[in-house]
């Protein structure tokens, strides 16, 4: 079995100031350890490095190096799997964004048609705009 976590879980692991911080740096340890699996998808990954970095967005930003470092070390593990756009990935994003999807839902539409490409159904989460693609499995880490 595989499994994705999205950009929200990992930022809120990473801001210390969030009221979901402990129980999520609890679930992305809890997910180092379990045998399962663990897609990132490099958009993931950079929207990831983008925010965490951001000091229009946390008071206190991590520096690239402990931004980069905590991917490293995600990426690092042996069922840790970097996903992107293979060949004819175009094609299943038009099948998952339909006519409808536009603005901030591109991002969503990105990341679901990589899964959808790489055959990732369960997708952790904490964003309800996911629900709108319905192969997903969400599930809420908290």
């Amino acid at each position: 079995m595989s499994y994705a976590i999205d950009l929200n879980v990992l930022v809120l692991a990473s801001n210390s100031e969030a009221a979901e911080h402990t129980a999520a740096r609890s679930f992305i340890e809890q997910c180092a350890a379990r045998p399962e699996v663990l897609c990132l998808a490099w958009p993931t990954v950079m929207g990831y490095l983008r925010i965490t970095t951001h000091p229009s967005i946390f008071s206190r930003p991590l520096s690239s190096h402990e931004a980069l470092a905590n991917i490293r070390s995600l990426l690092s593990l042996p069922h840790t799997r970097a996903l992107g756009e293979e060949e004819g990935f175009f094609t299943i994003y038009e099948t998952v964004a339909g006519s409808s999807v536009r603005g901030n839902l591109v991002p969503d539409a990105h990341l679901a048609a990589i899964l959808l490409q790489h055959g990732v159904t369960t997708l952790y989460t904490r964003d309800a705009d996911f629900r709108r693609f319905d192969f997903l499995d969400l599930r809420d880490p908290f």
